[in-house]
């Protein structure tokens, strides 16, 4: 084996292109406390897929003091094509081998359609059908000040192994307990963190 020493490695004049390795090499090794430093356009380390974003493309009735499933029904974007079903049942399930750490958010309008009928609030987003207690929900109340409409949104890094499945819920509490609605253009996406 042999070592190069060098403080410098460039391209020949007239060719744009540096290829380390060849025929022989799989891998190149970097040693434990070295920096590497870009100043250009970096490529082939990963991407932060598998991803989806949906949105909700109407208004949604909602009972009140009832949880209930919110229906993102239109796809912005699926990496994996099908991995957010859209149609029936309004989840993103983890697809088979992309299990690892993801980001989960959603953000949604909640309206009681009347003014000063909002007493409360919340967002949940549900792991295998279970809250995301700590991290994946957020409630807000107002007893004794109500409003009409407030938005609501939820962030959260989890561990997700394939198959898992994720999906947001939502409950209103309006002072005449005639419910509401989640209005449209809301959003629930997840992307793969990468590491």
């Amino acid at each position: 084996m042999s070592k190069l020493e060098t403080n410098t490695i460039d391209t020949i004049s007239g060719s744009t292109n540096l290829t380390l390795g060849g025929t022989n090499a799989t891998d190149i090794t970097i040693p434990s406390g070295v920096t590497i430093t870009n100043n250009g356009t970096v490529s082939g380390f990963g991407t932060n897929t598998p991803a989806f974003l949906a949105r909700n493309s109407a208004n949604q009735s909602i009972s009140d003091d009832t949880m209930t499933k919110v229906q993102f029904n239109s796809v912005v974007y699926d990496t994996e094509s099908g991995a957010y079903d859209n149609v029936t049942n309004y989840r993103f399930t983890v697809p088979s081998g992309q299990g690892g750490k993801y980001a989960v958010y959603s953000k949604i309008i909640i309206d009681s359609e009347v003014s000063s009928n909002l007493d409360g609030a919340l967002i949940e987003m549900r792991k295998n059908n279970s809250s995301l207690v700590g991290s994946g929900n957020n409630e807000f109340i107002l007893l004794n000040n109500p409003i009409r409409l407030a938005p609501i949104s939820v962030f959260a890094a989890v561990q997700l192994n394939a198959g898992d499945q994720l999906e947001v819920y939502c409950r209103i509490e309006a002072t005449d307990a005639t419910g509401g609605r989640v209005l449209s253009n809301g959003n629930f996406g997840a992307y793969k963190l990468i590491g």
